[in-house]
Parts: structure tokens; C-alpha cells; sequence
């Protein structure tokens, strides 16, 4: 199979994984982390989109990162050896949109092929069968969509009759589909043309939905790929919630590496990881309770993940993410919450509450 200038024996596919933007709909959490390395089930955002590129085949990955948090990817994922591969660093200075990324990463990208995946996002099922469509049919771009009920919220497509895309539209007032674009794209090296010559949008970001619009104005095939599984964007605080959920629900099994007393009951699913000591408690899963935490008298309800380090004593949490070493003490029910890393929720003697819904950064604590 070959496209227009390159030789697909010859240019082998790489992988674009974007991981720089300033993630502001997640202040005050991606003030001091990446959006990106928010942890979904107790493991960061962006690891399981790298195990799916990798499940996709593709071992050449490039990751765009920006100058304020590059650094802290940088010490998460690490070189890619942790997957048998190696990861090649792009710095976006400024984020000036997604397809200005495309343009940052041109000396890495070359005359390849690549799958881009926005950093932030879960896929049900992974992109294999995505990559393996693009491989096999060779348009210059493959969109991934997914139906949604509030399209007026994304990048909205159109489809001819035989699956091509025909108009694309960001954000549009008036959707003329439910067809919405998540943020998983396949192009050939011809997308480098329409990146060239596309004008900056009026938020001053070079577009990606314009990039392909002018792929589809200039002839050129654009087909689609319909999501039937589920799709998270993990860009806001119920966002993150509803992630942890979905993919605890999924995933979790009974795995039982702490210390559990005779006094405590797992009941369900629930992850107890080495180091972690669990008494006189009840939990329910599913549940993820990473390295090291101290879970005491307490009751830790359906999907919640407590991360590395974390202390609850006295306390009722559900529906909830805790980063590492957060306190949560004598709270009588703490439910939809985040907590960032280092975070404390703690209630001193003779005040009661029926339920807190808590969004803290990291460091902070709150005293009740």
C-alpha cells in the first residue's frame, strides 16, 4: 500500500501522543500535574493511551509535551523502555492547537504515516482495529466518532453515504449531526500540506478540524470510524469521576497483596496493593487501594481509587479519587470527590456533616 510522496514499506507507522495544554477546566489538581497524569483506577491517564498504542502495533512514539509540565511527564513515563520501546519528546512552546502540534512535530514525524492520540482521553477497546482499518483501505485521514447527545460541544462531522466525511465543524451552534470527533486521528503524510496552508483560528489556534476540512476541500479521502464503545474526555472533575468509574467497573478484579485484619471484609471486587494495610474496615468494590495505605475503621464505598500513601481513619468515602498521601479523618461520608496529592480532609470533635463533595488540590487541607 503506498500514499502520495511516501512508501509504506519503506516509512513505517509512528504514533503523535499529545500531552502539553494547561488542562484549566482541572484547576487547582493541573496546576501542579498534568492533566494527563491524573490517575483513572490508580494508574495515570496517559499510560493506558500508550499501552493502546502499543497494542495497536505501533512502537515509534513521539510525545508532545509543553515547557511547564514536560518535565513531570517526562519522570512518569520515562524513556519508554518500561514498554520495551522508546519515546522521542516533541516541546510545543505554546499551546497553539492541535494541528500547530502536528507542525511542532514535523522533523519527528517525517514522511510516516501516524495515529494521533490525544493524551487525555480513553478509548473502550482500544485503537487496533482503528489502525488496522487505516493500513488496510490507505485514505489520507481516518477520524474516529462517536455519537453523542450534546454535540454542539466538539468537533461535529457529516457523512456522505459510503462513510466519508464531508464537512467537519467546531463546535457549531446548530449541529448538523451527532457525530462528534474524540480526538483520535489517523493521517497520511499529506496532512503536513493542509497543516501548511490553513490560517489560524479567530482563538488564534491553528485548528485541526480546519486541517482536515481542507484535506476533504482539496479532493482528498477522508473516511470515518463510528465508536460503538464508550469514550472518555477526563477534562473536567465529574469527567474524572465518571472515568474512574467506568473503568473500575470494568477492569477491577480481586487482588489481595496487603495486609487485611480478621475484623475487615472485602466484598466484590477490590484491588489491595502491597504495603497496604486494611482494619477493622469495610470495603466495597469496586475498589483500588494502592502501595502503602492505612485504611482504619472506616468504610470505603463503590468506585473510589485511594492512591500510594493515604491514611483514612473514621471516615465513610465513595465515588471517589484520592492522589497519593492524602488524610482523610473522622469525615462521616465524603462522597464525588477529588483529592490532590498531599491533600487532607479532616473533622475535629463535636462537628458532623451528612455528606462533603470536595475538589482540592494538591497540599491543601480543610479543617472542619
Amino acid at each position: 500500500m503506498c500514499w502520495p510522496g511516501s512508501n509504506f514499506l519503506t516509512n513505517r507507522m509512528k504514533a503523535l501522543v499529545l500531552s502539553g495544554g494547561r488542562g484549566t477546566r482541572l484547576r487547582p489538581l493541573t496546576t501542579t500535574t498534568p492533566k494527563q497524569l491524573l490517575p483513572v483506577a490508580n494508574r495515570p491517564i496517559l499510560r493506558y493511551v500508550i499501552d493502546q498504542v502499543i497494542e495497536a502495533g505501533i512502537t515509534d512514539i513521539g510525545i508532545v509535551i509543553s515547557p511547564e509540565t514536560g518535565h513531570l511527564i517526562k519522570s512518569e513515563i520515562g524513556d519508554g523502555s518500561k514498554w520495551g520501546t522508546i519515546f522521542t519528546y516533541v516541546q510545543q512552546d505554546r499551546p497553539l492547537g492541535i494541528a500547530h502540534a502536528i507542525k511542532t512535530a514535523r522533523g519527528f514525524l517525517g514522511d510516516s504515516p501516524f495515529l494521533m492520540f490525544l493524551g487525555d482521553n480513553l478509548i473502550q477497546g482500544g485503537v487496533k482495529d482503528l489502525v488496522d482499518e487505516f493500513r488496510r483501505t490507505g485514505p489520507e485521514a481516518l477520524i474516529l466518532l462517536k455519537e453523542v447527545p450534546d454535540p454542539h460541544l466538539f468537533g461535529v462531522a457529516e457523512l456522505d453515504g459510503h462513510g466519508n466525511i464531508v464537512r467537519l465543524t467546531e463546535k457549531p451552534v446548530e449541529p448538523r449531526s451527532n457525530l462528534a470527533v474524540p480526538g483520535v486521528y489517523l493521517f497520511s503524510p499529506e496532512v503536513h500540506n493542509a497543516v501548511g496552508v490553513i490560517q489560524p483560528s479567530r482563538r488564534g489556534e491553528l485548528e485541526i478540524t480546519d486541517t482536515i476540512q481542507r484535506l476533504i476541500d482539496s479532493g482528498k479521502v477522508v473516511k470515518s470510524h463510528i465508536l460503538k464503545g464508550w469514550w472518555l474526555d477526563t477534562g473536567k472533575k465529574d469527567d474524572l469521576l465518571e472515568a474512574n468509574r467506568v473503568v473500575l467497573d470494568q477492569y477491577m478484579r480481586l487482588d489481595v497483596r496487603g495486609e487485611v485484619d480478621s475484623a475487615s471484609r472485602l466484598v466484590g471486587r477490590v484491588e489491595v496493593m502491597a504495603g497496604a494495610r486494611v482494619e477493622n474496615s469495610l470495603v466495597r468494590g469496586p475498589v483500588s487501594i494502592a502501595e502503602g495505605c492505612r485504611i482504619k475503621n472506616s468504610f470505603i464505598g463503590p468506585f473510589t481509587s485511594i492512591g500510594t500513601g493515604t491514611v483514612v481513619e473514621d471516615s465513610s468515602v465513595e465515588h471517589s479519587v484520592t492522589m497519593r498521601d492524602c488524610r482523610i479523618i473522622r469525615i462521616d461520608r465524603m462522597a464525588d470527590s477529588v483529592l490532590g496529592n498531599g491533600a487532607g480532609a479532616l473533622r475535629k470533635a463535636g462537628n458532623n456533616f451528612s455528606a462533603l463533595r470536595l475538589f482540592l488540590g494538591d497540599e491543601s487541607v480543610v479543617e472542619f
